[in-house]
């Protein structure tokens, strides 16, 4: 399953019940009646006789593949003609086995409680990674291609739309093993990493929290949810009871988090990777100088931004300093305000329609097509994500909805993912795949299109405040804090190739990224070093997390030239969204005049939000 998690928002988990398998209904909530996922598009049920008819002719396809090319494909080069057919075979059915991948991790997202969903999707992951261990040999034998026959081979029309792909894969060439080592690493994955993972996320969804003045045990949501209540309070007690969890299971996750380290020191050994990150680096397609001088320019703006920001905050509580509880804390005399589900649709709309017809047409899809499910429901996956599925099909955008405003900012987040894939799936299964650091690019600019919107309707100086306080708290946590985590991950992974880690060894590394990123405007009280525990990005997407960064830097420079009147600005982002994953961000900021190797570029992003903090300190001194 494709899909683009976001840094995590978390909401509160209410008490609402779902059938067993929502298809296409609405459940009635406080908010309005929320759409419920309608997954029929990708397949009517489990039992479908389609799920059954392309278990079987995609393993069919994929031994004949095998039975037709291994061995052969160099030979087949020479024939564009061939190579061409060959390929395209080969996309035919990454599109067929992703849809199957798809429908099962949507089902268990869904409910990952259901002991049933959680058994279709082990088992289809099986099946699945069987069948791509079949095709192991495919990309390898690409690769030995002689580079003049390969060149030729694509001046053949069917085939040169695909160059793009070929150059990808080259890059892979120097960290590919022989075929039997790849066939051990990916069926070992099942029962290795991949085993590890299910491990986390089920441990997950089923922690209960026992916070005090609470009449039952939360979850997971619930519990962070209290993080941002009005009553310090119940702020204090929904830590305390975090703290107390995670500490009871602090055994576990240290574990999980030392075997997949080592997992990946393995493969990152056997493969030549030398630097901890190297292979996400590679897998987005973006050069480690490029990384290295977007988190050296967060690290300076520390100071700047985060430091500055949550000292204001304290003043505004009324505190020297805040507890770590308060960081997300509501402003004193911040507008309490629900915004039912209607209201958020049209929000969001009209944001995009201001910015292109098209762009919200497509948005539209989503709400009157059950592309969306939006409840709250217990065992469903926590947070937000936009899974783009297959080209053949189309996205589905997974929310947990509270009507708050912060909870349109997501809806405005993920619609942006889908619009982007939608866009995309013209590429086709090969080249629709968007690089993680171009990933986030649509997906900030919707909700960038978004708070302007609000803030430009927003006339009482309180909202106004409060609009700007959270915005700049929300890229806060997607530049300061991911970087902060991209460091973390990084200060883990090293330490864990000199030997196993002990819990202590990662708290300490936690706690020392914390307090050089949050600054000595927070106090970190007993209990947070444990935090690092649940960040799922930790466990599913190593060094996942800097891409956040890099698409709201990117998306802030982007966005002030759309507000200068950029030439021919929506026609050269619509051109962005749709390349998808074939062409390097380099290509596709070009026609913008924009270049990410130049340290300003990633200044000129950091400034919009220290511009946001300048005018926070003007209203304070204003009265």
């Amino acid at each position: 399953m494709t899909v683009f998690p976001r840094a995590p928002f978390y909401f509160d988990q209410a008490e609402v019940s779902a059938p067993a398998d929502a298809q296409g209904s609405t459940l009635a909530t406080e908010f309005g009646d929320l759409p419920q996922w309608d997954l029929a598009d990708l397949y009517a049920a489990p039992d479908a006789p389609e799920v059954k008819r392309d278990l079987e002719e995609g393993a069919a396809e994929a031994r004949r593949i095998k039975a037709t090319y291994q061995g052969k494909v160099v030979e087949t080069a020479n024939d564009g003609a061939a190579l061409a057919k060959l390929v395209k075979d080969y996309e035919a059915l990454a599109d067929r086995l992703g849809r199957l991948g798809s429908y099962a991790g949507l089902r268990y997202a869904a409910n990952q409680s259901d002991a049933a969903r959680a058994k279709f999707y082990g088992d289809i992951s099986e099946k699945l990674t069987a069948m791509w261990t079949d095709l192991i040999f495919l990309e390898l034998e690409l690769n030995q291609i002689d580079e003049a026959v390969l060149e030729k081979a694509l001046q053949h029309p069917e085939l040169s739309r695909y160059r793009p792909w070929f150059a990808d894969l080259r890059k892979e060439k120097p960290h590919q093993l022989s075929e039997d080592i790849e066939r051990l690493f990916t069926e070992k994955g099942q029962t290795g990493r991949g085993a590890f993972n299910r491990l986390f996320d089920e441990t997950m969804s089923s922690l209960k929290f026992d916070v005090e003045g609470e009449k039952e045990l939360l979850g997971l949501e619930a519990t962070l949810n209290l993080m941002s209540n009005p009553d310090g309070k119940k702020r204090q007690a929904g830590a305390e009871a975090l703290a107390k969890t995670f500490k009871d299971n602090l055994r576990l996750f240290t574990l999980i988090t030392n075997t997949l380290a080592k997992d990946k020191e393995i493969s990152d050994r056997w493969r030549g990777f030398k630097d901890v990150a190297d292979s996400r680096h590679l897998a987005n397609r973006v050069e480690a100088p490029v990384v290295d001088a977007l988190v050296k320019s967060v690290h300076e703006a520390y100071p700047r931004l985060s430091h500055r920001y949550y000292k204001l905050k304290a003043k505004w509580l009324g505190m020297e300093q805040l507890n770590h509880w308060d960081r997300n804390a509501p402003l004193p005399d911040k507008p309490e305000r629900i915004i039912d589900w209607p209201e958020a649709q049209e929000m969001v709309l009209s944001a995009y329609g201001g910015f292109a017809p098209e762009m919200a047409g497509i948005a539209k899809k989503f709400f009157d097509h059950g592309w969306i499910d939006a409840p709250v429901r217990p065992g469903k996956a926590p947070g937000a994500f936009s899974a783009s599925t297959v080209p053949s099909a189309h996205p589905y955008v997974l929310m947990n909805y509270l009507g708050k405003p912060r909870d349109v900012m997501t809806l405005a987040h993920e619609l942006g993912h889908g619009v982007h894939q939608w866009l995309a799936r013209d590429q086709g299964a090969l080249l629709a795949p968007t690089p993680l650091t171009l990933a986030e690019t649509a997906s900030v600019f919707g909700e960038m299109l978004t708070f302007r919107k609000l803030l430009a309707e927003t006339t009482e100086p309180k909202e106004r405040k409060a609009l700007l306080a959270g915005k700049t708290e929300d890229m806060l946590n997607t530049v300061v804090r991911q970087i902060a985590f991209y460091t973390f991950e990084r200060k883990v992974h090293e330490a864990r190739r000199e030997g196993e880690l002990t819990a202590d060894q990662i708290n300490e590394l936690w706690m020392s990224v914390q307090a050089e990123s949050l600054g000595p405007s927070i106090k970190f009280h007993d209990g947070y070093e444990v935090f690092w525990t649940y960040v799922p990005h930790f466990i599913h997407s190593p060094f996942y997390v800097y891409a956040y960064a890099f698409g709201d830097c990117l998306v802030n420079s982007l966005y002030g030239l759309y507000q200068e009147s950029h030439p021919g600005f929506v026609e050269k982002y619509f051109d962005l969204l749709r390349a998808g994953g074939s062409k390097h961000h380099s290509e596709m900021l070009e026609p913008f005049g924009l270049d990410a190797r130049d340290p300003e570029f990633w200044n000129k992003g950091l400034k919009v939000i220290e511009g946001m903090i300048d005018e926070l300190e003007g209203m304070e001194q204003a009265g």
